[in-house]
């Protein structure tokens, strides 16, 4: 027996939305594991660079780094992943992700 879809199929006659990957965006995540003392911060600032991100990540008092970046959906598609990954320094134990529009308030990356 097959179960019904909760998700209903998008309408013939609705034309789909297509991401735009290049559009800019805002990305505030906030991580929670052992990711203090361990090169987080430096990791995920090499990581940005590379990706032609700008931002700054930060040592909060309840032991968790705050990213906040700006730059093409795909880049930040593509920290998040990584963020996400094995291979981090400490231990990741979860990011909450939060997307907005560009403030243009960076003109590099940092850590602070």
């Amino acid at each position: 027996m097959e179960m019904p879809s909760l998700h209903p199929r998008p309408s013939d006659d609705r034309e789909r939305e297509e991401l735009d990957l290049n559009e800019s965006l805002a990305m505030t995540a906030v991580i929670h594991g052992t990711v203090q003392g361990v090169g987080f911060r430096y990791w995920a600032w090499r990581h940005a660079e590379k990706l032609g991100l700008v931002g700054h990540a930060t040592n909060n008092s309840d032991g968790t780094v705050t990213i906040e970046v700006e730059g093409p959906r795909w880049a930040l598609q593509e920290l998040l992943k990584s963020l996400n990954s094995s291979d981090t320094p400490g231990v990741v134990m979860t990011v909450d992700a939060h997307y907005g529009p560009v403030t243009g308030r960076f003109s590099e990356f940092t850590r602070n």
